[in-house]
């Protein structure tokens, strides 16, 4: 499978005020398996003070927290989501972003990239990041 060129980007002090202002992060795609990238990050990340929502289609919980099965079942807002998912899967989540209403920020991890979903998410007011690792990015601006 080959990787589209990210057309659609943040730039390093959008990032940085991405890490700023976001509270809540829904991680899609969020893993039990803690060999997983998916499950290292959202511990990085919430260890690092951040609330993290899983979004898995199984499990009741993971890293301690309330598992739910898609975007929608979220019942409180929603700063950020964390895609750890397949690239054909980012246009139908950037359509629930959009229906949802509350999404600040549309975040695609390393190696996955949908410049049509990006422009979706952009043309409805987030910042998208695509192509890059939450946990990576947040250590770079904090070491």
């Amino acid at each position: 499978m080959e990787c589209e060129f990210p057309t659609v980007n943040a730039t390093n002090e959008e990032i940085r005020s991405i890490f700023n202002e976001v509270k809540t992060i829904a991680v899609l795609g969020l893993s039990p398996d803690s060999t997983k990238d998916s499950y290292r990050v959202a511990e990085y990340l919430k260890n690092a003070g951040y609330t993290i929502i899983p979004v898995y289609p199984k499990e009741e919980t993971i890293l301690g927290e309330k598992v739910y099965r898609s975007l929608h079942d979220i019942p409180f807002p929603v700063d950020m989501v964390n895609i750890f998912r397949k690239a054909d899967a980012l246009v139908a989540i950037a359509e629930e972003c959009v229906k949802r209403g509350d999404i600040k920020v549309f975040w695609a991890q390393k190696g996955i990239v949908n410049n049509e979903a990006a422009e979706q998410a952009k043309s409805a007011g987030m910042r998208v990041v695509q192509n890059h690792c939450t946990m990576v990015e947040h250590r770079s601006l904090n070491s």
